[in-house]
């Protein structure tokens, strides 16, 4: 799993495998779950559609007030989560980012 980046008591993350998948997106694990290593994945969010910035709900486990807050973090940080999504696929080591809602 690609570590992305740490809001509050979520961990924003891809898979290797997903870099074959039509539309970028992210997961969204729970911290401090005992699977959360394992990917206990509750929300998948694409934040991408043909190249183009587009950012919307696939399927979530949320409350409508995590998920405001997660798609507000994912819009205002956008560049700098495809950067690091870049670069997970790429194979390169990246610092996890600490976003702040």
């Amino acid at each position: 799993m690609g570590k992305l980046a740490f809001l509050l008591c979520f961990i924003l993350s891809v898979y290797p495998a997903d870099v074959n998948e039509n539309r970028r997106h992210i997961h969204v694990v729970r911290r401090g779950s005992k699977k959360s290593h394992r990917g206990n994945t509750v929300a998948k969010i694409w934040i991408e559609e043909n190249g183009e910035k587009k950012i919307e709900v696939a399927w979530s486990e949320l409350s409508t007030d995590e998920e405001t807050m997660i798609l507000d973090a994912i819009e205002k940080h956008w560049v700098l989560l495809n950067k690091q999504i870049d670069d997970v696929f790429a194979g390169k080591k990246i610092k996890i980012l600490k976003l702040k809602k």
